[in-house]
């Protein structure tokens, strides 16, 4: 990757005379919360540490550590400290200073951070000791103001550590997000500014060094992380994972959903992991040495130990083994759902849902241009309730947009909204086709029978329509020509959903999991003309009666499941 040619200016810009300056400036001056500023915990940091190995036993003043964006100094002044201390056992207080003018380099965006923690590393190296004049050099040497992903940093570090800021990338300016494109190859789909942060870091790393993060998991898993998961599979070697989720990692409760990683520049080797630690010191230290033990964790240790997580661009499945071994089983045996005769979608979006949805026999348009719509509300009994509402549907059965010539009463309803339509992204990039929904709307489906699932749930969710209602963007539906849809509902509604898209998905607040179309895909499923007439007749009539131990009972046999991969299914093999 091409370093720039010279470190970004601080000063104020003519506005708009250079946009990246002035979009860069915007982000600097901005609130903690647009800058994606999260205070990690001392205990946190101290553990971080250990695990990256930069521990005052050693001569961290020959090693280089980068912290990205030190923010308050949480990270930075332990790192000080580390670093003094060994120091002082290596060299003794005569040793002289500028010994440690390269081991540190820290950078920060927001001026009034900067200014704050350099006062601060100021006066831990005063503690210590060090001249005014000395302390001052120093923290001059050591600390830069600028924004990392463009700010040049000659030679490689041996530790990146630090929590990378989490902006989500429609709060970046657009000049800097195109600059920032340019500069960096994994940012893609709609990837947070924390992935930039994570491939130039590991871009930065000397042979055999590593980084440490905390930082939101999602890139783990989802689309936009495909990339940069890539960039680690090729490269590097996933050392350790850390779920934080629902631990006090930060000073404050933030939706981050947190994970710390520890990734080597080195060849891929297997990879330690562990789960939502108690978060003290002595807890800590304790699953650090764990995590780094050179033995293997015996089978009631809280680490455990994966081999080859990190696969080209695929998800980290980090689950736990006995759950990661039965689908791994069922991925080798059986067909994906789409192979099976049946097809996974979702509902439509329409970019203006108060214009396009009302009372079904409320809206004012010719009647074949409505269709009755399904929303999440209307299946949280688990079965289809619907609630009246309808929805305007602008497509032709062709294709395209109607012509609302052709259409008097759809076209007196639209117009009176068009205000509202026409401010809509979709329209200004296309006025002409300004009364537009996101989606298309093909009538067909709305009379096709459809398992319905909301996207956001705890346990799988799934509702038989028998082809009424079109769904909502919130629903994501499955068809089949193939399976009989009761049959399929039983399947889904066994554990088998549940626990393709655990592995999969990414865990939501609350431990609530997204079952969206890229992950029920993913299932594996039998072809049914290959199911045995007993197991179909099973299925269809323990989904007709609502009996869930019939419906275990006759996907057991359709999986061909052993006594502890029926535990597995069940629940009871989770750890």
């Amino acid at each position: 990757m091409a370093e720039p040619a010279q470190p970004i200016l601080r000063q104020a810009s003519f506005p708009g005379m250079c946009p990246i300056e002035d979009a860069l400036e915007g982000l600097a001056a901005a609130g903690i919360e647009e800058r994606g500023a999260i205070f990690t915990r001392r205990e946190v940091v101290e553990f971080i540490l250990d695990l990256l190995g930069y521990t005052p036993d050693r001569a961290l003043h020959q090693h280089r550590i980068l912290e990205p964006s030190f923010g308050a100094g949480d990270f930075l002044l332990v790192v000080v400290e580390r670093l003094l201390s060994a120091w002082k056992r290596q060299e003794g207080r005569q040793g002289a200073w500028h010994s440690l003018k390269d081991s540190i380099r820290a950078i920060e965006l927001h001026q009034a951070s900067y200014d704050a923690t350099s006062l601060k590393v100021i006066a831990l190296l005063r503690q210590e000791g060090i001249t005014p004049i000395t302390a001052a050099q120093l923290a001059e040497t050591w600390l830069l103001c600028g924004d990392f992903l463009q700010t040049p940093l000659p030679g490689a570090f041996d530790h990146v550590v630090g929590n990378p800021p989490y902006v989500r990338q429609e709060r970046i300016p657009d000049a800097l997000l195109a600059e920032y494109r340019l500069r960096y190859t994994t940012i893609f789909d709609r990837a947070d500014l924390y992935i930039p942060f994570i491939e130039r870091s590991l871009s930065l790393l000397s042979k055999g060094g590593a980084l440490g993060f905390i930082c939101a998991d999602r890139w783990m898993k989802n689309r936009y992380g495909r990339l940069l998961r890539r960039m680690v599979a090729e490269r590097f070697h996933l050392r350790t994972y850390v779920d934080m989720v629902h631990t006090p990692a930060f000073h404050k409760d933030v939706i981050a959903y947190p994970a710390i990683t520890i990734i080597g520049r080195e060849k891929p080797g297997k990879t330690r992991a562990a789960r939502r630690p108690e978060i003290s010191g002595k807890a800590l230290r304790a699953l650090a040495r764990e995590l780094l033990s050179p033995q293997t964790p015996a089978p009631d240790s809280p680490v455990k130990e994966f081999a080859a997580v990190a696969m080209d661009a695929e998800p980290w499945l980090l689950a736990t083994s006995d759950q990661l071994t039965l689908v791994r089983r069922l991925e080798h045996d059986f067909p994906i759902l789409e192979d099976t005769g049946c097809k996974v979608g979702i509902g439509v979006a329409t970019g203006a849902d108060k214009a396009f949805i009302g009372p079904y026999d409320e809206l004012d348009v010719e009647p074949d241009r409505k269709l009755p719509l399904a929303m999440t509300r209307d299946i949280l009994s688990g079965d289809v309730k619907w609630r009246g509402l309808g929805i305007v549907n602008p497509f032709a059965d062709t294709g395209g947009l109607v012509d609302l010539g052709q259409y008097p009463r759809l076209r007196r309803y639209l117009e009176a909204r068009q205000d509202q339509l026409a401010k809509r992204h979709i329209a200004q990039k296309v006025p002409a086709n300004w009364y537009r929904t996101i989606d298309r709307m093909d009538p067909a489906l709305a009379k096709t029978p459809k398992l319905l699932i909301p996207d956001i749930k705890g346990e799988a969710h799934i509702v038989y329509e028998n082809g009424r209602l079109y769904p909502h963007h919130n629903l994501y539906f499955i068809t089949s020509d193939a399976w009989d849809l009761k049959a399929l509902q039983a399947v889904l509604q066994s554990g088998i959903a549940r626990l393709f898209v655990s592995i999969y998905s990414t865990r939501m607040r609350g431990g609530y999991l997204r079952f969206q179309a890229q992950y029920l895909r993913r299932i594996r499923l039998p072809r049914w003309q290959e199911v045995a007439d007993e197991v179909k007749t099973a299925l269809t009539a323990a989904a007709k009666r609502g009996d869930t131990a019939a419906c275990r009972d006759a996907v057991f046999k359709l999986y061909r499941l052993s006594n502890d991969e029926q535990a597995v299914l069940s629940g009871n093999g989770e750890g």
